[in-house]
């Protein structure tokens, strides 16, 4: 290796793990990715594809609370929890609650912008190097009211969205139908957030861009990493289960099951899984012009390169429960309410579905930068809703603090030590 040129180790091959190890390879440095699964397999797989750089809103407002009993009681609403889990889910909703105060979530808003804001701009760097740049693609995202005063209901999460330099147009009923012909005209009011993009097919652009990451001369590595070895805070290698891997830096970007890693260096993290269902279908009677999202359900169907994709919900229930499949077929029902020109069911053949955890922490912001017990170990996880999204300058961020750059985003806020 020449002068300042480190070997990393990036655990975990979705695509925050991808993407780190592509930039810190563009930076010339030895790199291989450790995981037991093919790159992106996990939550980068299933997500609903979009690239939206305005999700700077934190998934706990002021008053969400009283809105969990309403979800909960709704076989259709956005939320269900496993009760036998709740005991062990407890702290971390209290954490949740605490993180909803108006101050912090003007503070989280802040630090999310920089963040997510390049991320077309970043992802098609990366997707051209891999020749995948027609994988990503800006149209826009809109977001569907049934009436201006259920957009008005939220108008924290707009103002934060303006207050951070987001901008839309706004469509009454005859200007949605415009956009949108095979939009239901129980949708009166909507907005269009033209900066927004998504990526056609998540799975094969986190292929394509591992391939790639190969051929500039990175290593995948199939195995599970168990831990690091360190010498007085310095690392020297990541224990596997097939063997240690000589490393002078690595970063933990292992998603959900981050969390064990994070505590063998000393960061005590409050990482929960939320799992996420998808529905796919193929060769839909109608595909959406632009993603479209139900703004009060919380939930979208994005148009894919295979079908349309449906997905949005969340089910608080851990890492080991089976899948509660009621999930992802609910979400036809409520697609149906966005475009009633899809039918009821489908055959086996043209549907699939999937559940994946996404990896979330209770004041919406991923954890990055150095551990707390070796500078050589860095955090990136804890992307929760917005892993696709912010992928790309988690990746630049960890490959500018390895290299001892300064990083373009400040990354103060996402320190794991607001939890100590």
């Amino acid at each position: 290796m020449g002068e300042g040129k480190l070997r990393v180790g990036v655990i975990g091959a979705g695509m925050v793990g991808i993407c780190t190890a592509s930039w810190l390879r563009r930076d010339g440095h030895e790199v291989f990715v450790v995981d037991p699964q093919e790159p992106g397999l996990g939550a980068s797989f299933g997500n609903a594809g979009c690239l939206n750089a305005s999700s700077v809103v934190p998934m706990s407002l002021p008053g969400t609370w009283q809105k969990v009993p309403g979800w909960l009681a709704d076989p259709l609403g956005p939320l269900a929890i496993r009760w036998s889990y709740l005991p062990k889910l407890a702290p971390w909703l209290l954490r949740y609650v605490q993180a909803g105060r108006l101050d912090r979530v003007e503070a989280q808003a802040r630090a999310l912008r920089p963040m997510v804001k390049p991320t077309v701009e970043l992802m098609r760097v990366l997707a051209k190097d891999a020749g995948a740049e027609t994988l990503v693609q800006q149209v826009g995202h809109l977001y569907a009211y049934r009436s201006r005063a259920a957009f008005e209901d939220e108008a924290l999460a707009w103002r934060l969205r303006r207050e951070n330099g987001v901008e839309w147009d706004e469509f009454d009923s005859d200007g949605l139908r415009q956009l949108d012909q095979a939009l239901s005209r129980d949708y009166n009011f909507g907005v269009l957030i033209r900066e927004n993009g998504h990526i056609a097919n998540p799975h094969r652009l986190v292929t394509r861009l591992a391939e790639a990451f190969e051929r500039n001369g990175g290593r995948l590595v199939r195995t599970k990493a168990t831990g690091f070895e360190l010498d007085g805070g310095r690392l020297r290698a990541i224990r596997t289960e097939t063997g240690s891997l000589a490393a002078d830096r690595a970063v933990i970007c292992a998603g959900a099951y981050s969390k064990p890693l994070a505590a063998l260096v000393g960061d005590r993290v409050p990482l929960e899984t939320e799992r996420g269902y998808h529905l796919m279908i193929r060769d839909p009677e109608v595909v959406p012009r632009i993603p479209t999202a139900d703004a009060e359900g919380k939930y979208i169907v994005t148009p894919m390169e295979n079908g349309i994709r449906l997905a949005g919900t969340v089910e608080l229930a851990g890492l080991d429960a089976p899948p509660d499949w009621r999930r992802a077929k609910m979400l036809l029902t409520q697609a149906r309410r966005l475009f009633p020109a899809l039918k009821e069911s489908y055959p086996e053949d043209r549907v699939s579905m999937w559940m994946g955890h996404r990896p979330s922490l209770p004041d919406s912001l991923p954890v990055i930068g150095p551990s707390r017990d070796s500078p050589d170990v860095l955090h990136a996880f804890g992307h929760g809703h917005i892993g696709m999204i912010s992928s790309p300058m988690t990746g630049k961020s960890i490959a500018d603090l390895v290299a001892g750059r300064k990083p373009s985003m400040d990354v103060t806020p996402f320190r794991a030590a607001r939890f100590a």
